[in-house]
């Protein structure tokens, strides 16, 4: 593995569910240290996409390559260094948000005495401290995206891969989070992000890739995809798709 390798790359990537495509033929590059979008209408392809990233599920064929260390044959060494939140943020719902970040820690290989100490601080910095004893059952589904992200942090990674991290989140956590999320590409981490939430792409993110169908149909720096700041992401997301603007008229209205 050297720094000169992307931090992702996908080459060709196909999977197949029966007769459908799901993914087909996709091919990008994620640089080192950057925000990375990664959009497509539903249906696209995108969750299945990150599925295959996350290790969760296999290619029908195709290579992935994840800081410089090819998936499957060296899965375990790529886990060491990323983090993940699932779009289904499926924790144990009978711990407590210390506990489980310390369970998650522990699992990592890491010290005890650290996983306690940076558990603790992971929980004040997401603003989950304030009732201790709480269990993650009670927990609102913010709050659950909250900890899914601390999780993702406790063991220091260099690649996050992140699946609409922010639904189901208030203005106020969000914020928090994209905040937190910014601070460490700041560091040199590299950030793979999917979401729904178009602005919030277009703010944070230096780099997108649009897909639709199962296929690359764009991958440009965002500044390109503005076109000199003559169309926002949104409307080039539109445009790109193939989806038709209806006038918001009803016949019967």
């Amino acid at each position: 593995m050297t720094d000169a390798s992307p931090a992702i790359r996908v080459d060709n990537l196909r999977k197949v569910y029966g007769s459908k495509a799901a993914v087909d033929g996709l091919s990008f590059e994620v640089p080192r240290g950057s925000f990375f979008g990664f959009l497509g209408p539903n249906g696209a392809g995108k969750t299945t996409t990150i599925r295959m990233l996350m290790g969760a599920a296999p290619p029908s064929s195709g290579s992935i390559e994840l800081l410089g260390l090819p998936l499957p044959a060296r899965a375990t060494e790529v886990k060491r260094q990323v983090g993940l939140v699932p779009d289904e943020t499926l924790l144990f719902d009978h711990l407590t948000g210390a506990e489980y970040i310390e369970f998650v820690g522990r699992m990592y290989g890491m010290d005890r005495a650290l996983v306690r100490s940076r558990a603790k601080e992971l929980l004040a910095l997401f603003e989950l401290d304030a009732q201790p004893r709480k269990l993650i059952a009670e927990y609102s589904k913010g709050m659950r995206k909250r900890v899914a992200m601390a999780v993702a942090l406790i063991h220091r990674p260099q690649l996050f891969l992140m699946d609409e991290p922010f639904e189901g989140v208030d203005a106020v956590g969000a914020r928090l989070m994209k905040d937190i999320l910014l601070e460490q590409v700041r560091q040199g981490a590299t950030i793979f992000l999917t979401s729904h939430v178009l602005e919030v792409v277009e703010r944070l993110c230096q780099r997108v890739a649009i897909i639709s169908d199962g296929g690359l149909v764009l991958e440009a720096d965002m500044a390109d995809v503005r076109a000199g700041g003559n169309e926002t992401l949104e409307d080039a997301f539109v445009r790109l798709v193939g989806a038709e603007r209806r006038a918001s008229q009803l016949e019967w209205f």
